[in-house]
């Protein structure tokens, strides 16, 4: 097989490893498992903090490893870090090493996070289809939602039986993606590969370079912080809605079945992100798309449609998502892409750290209806600050 051959395949390649990398089996059923392992609340909420500062810390790393030793290493190693987690988490009895599990997976999600994106990026740029890039990403999207709905499925039925069959399959689906990413082909970009053996180095190097970048190209900075607050406030809705309508008198199948619903109609409006874009135009969905975003976070805080309006929700942020990461994409370069991408996963993490805790404290003190309105009033003023950044441009 040639070298463009290869390279297309790592398209079909991809879609397979989406899939197959979201069967996490245990995404709906860690924190019964780590209560039912004599974790108490607050200490769930110490393991999810040290999941977020060491993504927050380890991003630009771990961005590093991709763009100066390749994004097949980073993929590879992200496999590794995450088989590690889970083995650790199968067999951990203490906090510590609960904890230490938890490293491993921020770690593992740091190195796929700029990695990953920038793989197939790449891959398309050096056959000049970049222009296609919001499809591929679009039909990646369906496959990652349509692999959360079969993980959230098939991980509740393998807890009902046992909890460490659950995280044995899990393990071993863990090292099929390994195989996978070995299968990938490297994208021949120029990547800066040196002999400078300090890594400190070669670390301030790379996020220098990067940083003069994201200073040159104000767009490019400002589609990172306003898409990542947008994902963290639907991340955010995702853990606590499940509390908030379970509070509101649904029962444990009507959420689960209303959450499948939100991940299949994101899947399929993120997969014709593309037409959705060809119709509004790159300022139609940077405008339109956030507007309808905060209707839906005042429709859910304040209506009893709170499900209509999370699905609604859901399917909009896929295709802020998909847009969004084909923009940024057209303005960073190769050599910096993973570097830049996990700037922006970095910028997810540093408000996750403060706005998911906000959200809890607020809805212990007072309630998650006033936690919901706080956000819709935050994201009100997001909207202007984004409509009037894009009227000016």
């Amino acid at each position: 097989m040639d070298y463009i051959a290869k390279l297309q395949s790592n398209i079909r390649k991809n879609y397979l490893f989406i899939l197959t990398r979201t069967l996490d089996l245990t995404h709906g059923v860690w924190m019964i498992y780590l209560a039912m392992k004599g974790m108490s609340l607050y200490q769930l909420g110490l393991l999810e903090g040290i999941f977020h500062v060491t993504s927050f810390t380890m991003e630009v790393p771990t961005g590093l490893v991709a763009d100066v030793y390749g994004r097949k290493a980073s993929r590879i190693c992200g496999r590794f870090a995450s088989l590690i987690s889970i083995i650790i988490l199968m067999f951990a009895k203490d906090f510590y090493l609960f904890a230490l599990s938890f490293v491993f997976s921020a770690i593992s999600y740091n190195l796929e996070s700029g990695a990953g994106e920038a793989l197939i990026y790449d891959s398309l740029k050096e056959i000049n289809g970049e222009e296609g890039y919001m499809k591929v990403a679009g039909n990646g999207e369906m496959f990652f939602q349509g692999g959360k709905v079969l993980s959230l499925v098939i991980g509740g039925y393998l807890a009902s039986i046992s909890y460490f069959y659950t995280f044995l399959a899990t393990a071993c689906i863990i090292l099929i993606t390994i195989v996978q990413a070995f299968s990938f082909t490297e994208p021949d970009i120029a990547f800066e590969h040196t002999k400078e053996k300090n890594i400190l180095k070669l670390l301030k190097k790379q996020v220098t370079e990067s940083l003069i970048v994201l200073k040159s190209k104000k767009k490019l900075g400002f589609l990172i912080v306003f898409s990542q607050i947008i994902f963290v406030f639907g991340t955010c809705f995702f853990y606590y809605l499940q509390n908030y309508l379970k509070i509101s008198g649904y029962n444990e199948g009507k959420i689960g079945m209303m959450l499948a619903a939100s991940s299949l109609i994101g899947a399929v409006v993120a997969s014709q992100a593309y037409k959705i874009e060809r119709i509004l135009k790159e300022k139609g969905i940077l405008l339109i798309m956030p507007i309808v975003t905060t209707v839906c976070i005042w429709g859910i805080a304040l209506t009893k449609y709170h499900y209509l309006f999370y699905i609604l929700m859901m399917a909009v942020d896929g295709v802020i998502f998909v847009a969004i990461s084909d923009y940024m994409n057209r303005l960073i370069p190769s050599q910096n892409r993973a570097t830049i991408l996990s700037f922006a996963s970095m910028v997810f993490s540093f408000f996750m750290i403060f706005i998911f805790p906000l959200i809890g404290k607020i809805g212990d003190m007072y309630s998650l209806q006033r936690a919901f309105i706080l956000l819709a009033g935050v994201g009100s003023i997001l909207v202007i600050v984004n409509v009037y950044f894009w009227v000016r441009d």
